[in-house]
């Protein structure tokens, strides 16, 4: 796994003119709060940062933050973006206990859709990232999907993938009513499969 390392200052002036003035020097604010600490207000290079958010593993692993010669583990909660220039405005980070389990997302990776598509199938997927909740030590990078093992006119639902040990659903946790859909294969458009799907779904 990729080490993902952040240089942060405290930020001591706050406020919207002071955020401004921040991003003009391509210093990007933040904050950074859980673990039952107090929240700190945070300074990082924008150049850094830029760099970073272009690997999906930055949303998904635990990072480092080096804070005035302290190392601290966090997880990023959110980011926001300029709404039309290359920028990142403002950061979110939450503190990582090793001990308290995290709540957060992590992507859903579909692998040999290649396979999946002969004969004309296609795929629709249904989500992007599943909500989990799990202790920091078994947090996954992603959570992967064998697209080339479901039937044609087939879904797979949450219930159906196999999670990392100690890896929970947030959605399945409320219930089988929540047990949403991931991936569909589908036959093609008038196609004989297609029909035999759709008896088989009735």
């Amino acid at each position: 796994m990729s080490q993902y390392v952040l240089n942060a200052e405290v930020r001591e002036t706050l406020g919207t003119g002071a955020s401004r003035r921040l991003r003009r020097a391509d210093k990007v604010p933040a904050i950074l709060y859980g673990a039952g600490k107090d929240a700190v207000s945070l300074t990082l290079e924008h150049n850094k940062v830029i760099q970073m958010q272009e690997d999906e593993g930055f949303y998904t692993h635990i990072l480092t933050l080096n804070i005035g010669g302290e190392s601290v583990e966090a997880i990023l909660k959110d980011i926001q973006r300029h709404p039309y220039k290359p920028k990142v405005t403002h950061l979110d980070f939450q503190r990582v206990d090793a001990s308290q389990k995290l709540h957060t997302k992590v992507p859903v990776h579909f692998i040999n859709e290649e396979a999946a598509t002969k004969g004309g199938n296609t795929i629709a997927h249904h989500v992007t990232e599943i909500e989990i909740t799990c202790l920091p030590a078994q947090l996954p990078e992603f959570v992967e999907v064998d697209v080339a093992a479901i039937a044609v006119g087939a879904t797979v639902h949450l219930s159906d993938i196999a999670l990392p040990a100690g890896v929970v659903s947030v959605e399945l946790a409320k219930g089988a009513d929540h047990d949403q859909a991931v991936v569909t294969v589908n036959a093609p458009k008038g196609g004989a499969a297609e029909e035999t799907a759709e008896e088989a779904a009735e």
